[in-house]
C-alpha cells in the first residue's frame, strides 16, 4: 500500500505582507567550509538544526572525485515548511563558497516519516552545506529561513574554513519564523494523498509560486517573452494534472515552469539595473551640462560687470578731463579781441546709471532665455509654472552669477482664502533656488493668495494663468528704473 501524506498547500499571497511572532539573530556563526580530500576516501560531516528547528539532524557521506564531489545526504524530523509561513513549499541544499556565495545543489523532500534522502553532485571543492525553506526550489538566492547547518566531525577529513557571508551574496543572520494563524487546524481536515502525488502537487504550487515572485519582479514587462514560456509550462502542468496524468510528466513540466520563471525574474532584474545605470548616467551627464552652463553664466555675467564697470570709469574719465580743460580754460587769460561770448552751461554730471541699465539689460536677456520675464517699475518679474525643476534650475544659474540682488519668491492662486497654499508654494520655490546655489540671504517668499489675478477664474486657461510662481528681482545693482523708461530732470524755466 502506498504511503499517504498530509496535503496542506494551498496558493499564498505572496504580495502580502506577514508579520513574524518573533526574531531571533544569530550572535555566532557556526557553519564551517571544508575543503574536502582530493581522491581521498569517502568522509562523513553531520548536519544539526539551528534554532527554527532544533529537532531536525542529518549527515551526508562526501567524497572528492576527478571533475566532481559526491554528497549522499540523509536527514531526520525534517517537518513540513509550511510551518514557517504558507509560502515555503520546499526544502533546497546549499553549498556555500568560503566567501559566502551561494549554490543551489538540490531539493529535498520529506517523506511521511519527515526522512528525506537526497544524492547530488558539485562542481566545489571546498563548502559548506546550508538547508533553507525556500517558496520554490529552483530558487538563486537562500531565503533567511535556514533549518540545518553542517557540523564537522571528529573523523571528517579536510581543511577547515570559516565562512565570510557577504551580505550582498548571501543576507542571512537575522531568522524570522512567520507562523500562520490556525496552521494546526488546517491540517486536521486536510485530504490524504500518495507521495507520487503530494510531489506532483507540491511541484505545482512551488511553479505558481515562481510565477508570482517573478511577476512581483515585473517579469510580465521586462521579460515577457521568458515569463510567457513560463506561463505556458504552468499550464500545460495544470492540465496534465487535471486530466489524471503521469505524475512524473506533471512534476517534470511544473519543475521547468519554475525554473523558467525563475530566469525571466532574473533578466527582469537585469533590466531594471541597466535602466538604473542609464537613468543614473543620463542624470550625471545632465547635472554636468548644468555645472557648465552656470559656470558659463557667471564668466559671461563677470564679462557684463568688468564691461559695465569699463563704460562707466570711462565715462567719469571723460567728464573729469572735460571739467580740467574748462579750468584751464578759466585760468588762462584771453584777449580781449578774442573773447567770444560766454559758452553755455556744463551738461550735469553723468551718473552710473549707465552701467545699470547694460546690467539690466543683459540680466533681463539671460533671464528671458529661462522663463518669460518682464522689466517693471518692482524689477524684473520672471514668472515660472510651479516646481518646473528645468526653469528653476536655469534661472538659478543666472542668479548666482550676480551678486547683491534682491529676490522676492510671491506665490499666486486662483481660489480665495489661499493665502497658505501660496505661501508653501513660494516657500518651496525658494528651497529649490537655494539647492541650486543661490544664497538664502538674498531669497525671501510670500503667498499672496488670489489677490493679484492677471485674467478672468471663469476659464481654464484664466485659472491656470493665475496660478503661478512670480520671481521678482531687483537691487542697486540693477538701478530701479525699467529699461524702456528713464528719468526727467526737473529745472526752473
Amino acid at each position: 500500500m502506498k504511503p499517504l501524506l498530509c496535503l496542506t498547500c494551498a496558493l499564498p499571497l505572496l504580495c502580502q505582507q506577514t508579520t513574524p511572532i518573533y526574531q531571533v539573530t544569530v550572535i555566532e556563526r557556526t557553519v564551517k567550509a571544508i575543503n574536502y580530500k582530493y581522491r581521498s576516501d569517502p568522509t562523513m560531516i553531520d548536519f544539526r538544526g539551528t534554532v527554527l528547528l532544533p529537532k531536525s539532524k542529518g549527515e551526508a557521506l562526501v567524497q572528492s572525485k576527478q571533475g566532481r564531489t559526491d554528497i549522499d545526504a540523509r536527514f531526520q524530523n525534517l517537518t513540513e515548511p509550511q510551518r514557517f509561513g504558507l509560502e515555503y513549499l520546499t526544502y533546497v541544499l546549499w553549498a556555500l563558497t568560503p566567501d559566502g556565495r551561494p549554490h543551489n545543489i538540490g531539493e529535498i523532500v520529506p517523506g511521511t516519516s519527515d526522512k528525506a534522502k537526497l544524492h547530488v553532485t558539485t562542481d566545489m571543492q571546498a563548502f559548506a552545506l546550508i538547508v533553507t525553506a525556500e517558496p520554490y526550489s529552483a530558487v538563486r538566492q537562500p531565503s533567511n529561513v535556514v533549518v540545518l547547518e553542517n557540523a564537522v566531525r571528529p573523523d571528517t577529513e579536510g581543511k577547515i574554513e570559516e565562512v565570510e557571508a557577504k551580505v550582498e551574496l548571501l543576507p542571512r543572520g537575522l531568522y524570522s519564523w512567520h507562523v500562520p494563524d490556525n496552521f494546526d487546524s488546517s491540517r486536521v481536515n486536510a485530504p490524504k494523498v500518495s507521495m507520487r502525488e503530494y510531489e506532483a502537487i507540491s511541484e505545482l504550487y512551488q511553479a505558481q509560486n515562481a510565477m508570482g515572485v517573478a511577476r512581483a519582479a515585473g517579469a510580465d514587462r521586462y521579460a515577457a517573452n521568458t515569463f510567457l514560456k513560463a506561463q505556458q509550462l504552468l499550464t500545460e502542468a495544470q492540465q496534465l494534472q487535471a486530466s489524471k496524468q503521469d505524475s512524473a510528466r506533471v512534476v517534470e513540466t511544473a519543475r521547468e515552469a519554475a525554473q523558467t520563471a525563475e530566469d525571466a525574474r532574473v533578466i527582469a532584474v537585469k533590466h531594471q539595473q541597466d535602466e538604473a545605470i542609464q537613468r543614473a548616467q543620463a542624470d550625471a551627464a545632465q547635472a554636468r551640462k548644468t555645472a557648465v552652463e552656470a559656470e558659463q553664466a557667471v564668466i559671461s555675467a563677470r564679462a557684463d560687470v568688468a564691461a559695465a564697470q569699463a563704460a562707466a570709469d570711462a565715462e567719469r574719465a571723460a567728464r573729469q578731463r572735460a571739467e580740467e580743460r574748462a579750468a584751464e580754460a578759466e585760468a588762462r587769460p584771453i584777449p580781449q579781441a578774442l573773447q567770444a561770448p560766454p559758452p553755455p552751461a556744463p551738461p550735469p554730471p553723468v551718473s552710473d546709471s549707465s552701467a545699470k541699465t547694460v546690467l539690466r539689460s543683459r540680466l533681463l536677456q539671460r533671464l528671458n532665455g529661462s522663463a518669460p520675464t518682464l522689466d517693471s517699475p518692482r524689477g524684473l518679474v520672471t514668472t515660472v509654472s510651479g516646481f518646473n525643476g528645468t526653469q528653476l534650475a536655469a534661472v538659478a544659474s543666472v542668479l548666482t552669477a550676480y551678486p547683491g540682488l534682491r529676490i522676492e519668491v510671491e506665490g499666486h492662486t486662483d481660489a480665495p482664502d489661499s493665502v497658505a497654499v501660496s505661501q508653501q508654494r513660494a516657500d518651496g520655490v525658494r528651497e529649490s533656488l537655494i539647492r541650486r546655489g543661490v544664497p538664502a540671504s538674498m531669497i525671501t517668499a510670500r503667498g499672496l493668495g488670489n489677490s493679484h489675478p492677471l485674467a478672468s477664474n471663469r476659464t481654464a486657461a484664466g485659472r491656470e494663468e493665475n496660478q503661478r510662481i512670480e520671481i521678482v528681482i531687483s537691487g542697486d545693482a540693477i538701478g530701479s528704473v525699467p529699461i524702456w523708461d528713464r528719468t526727467y530732470p526737473l529745472t526752473s524755466q
